[in-house]
């Protein structure tokens, strides 16, 4: 399976089991981020530190589970980016729209 989810108390963690989020991978993320949503899920940690690679449809995928979690009043942390998935966040000024964690401990203590 390309991702694994798992509940917490606080938050679901949804962890990319890849080394690329693409057009192969993001729209089973999307479809899983909106039965999260619907199920009532609002604080979701989404976990990239397997993927080396992101194109436009990872970044879409990034952004409905943002806005699905403001939707909700939720919270939505971006996690464990490697330099180039990193990069492509910064140059599309994604940085400053979404919440980004450096480790899963930090992004887990700010769901508390």
């Amino acid at each position: 399976m390309d991702l694994s989810i798992n509940k917490s108390t606080n938050y679901t963690l949804v962890k990319i089991n890849a080394e690329k989020l693409d057009t192969h991978i993001a729209p089973s993320l999307k479809s899983e981020l909106v039965l999260m949503s619907g199920n009532g899920e609002k604080n979701i940690i989404l976990d990239l530190s397997s993927c080396r690679y992101c194109d436009s449809s990872g970044l879409s995928a990034i952004l409905v589970a943002n806005r699905l979690c403001k939707n909700s009043e939720g919270k939505f942390i971006l996690t464990g980016l490697q330099d180039a998935v990193e990069r492509l966040i910064s140059i599309s000024q994604l940085d400053s729209v979404i919440n980004i964690s450096e480790s899963l401990e930090m992004a887990e203590k700010e769901m508390i």
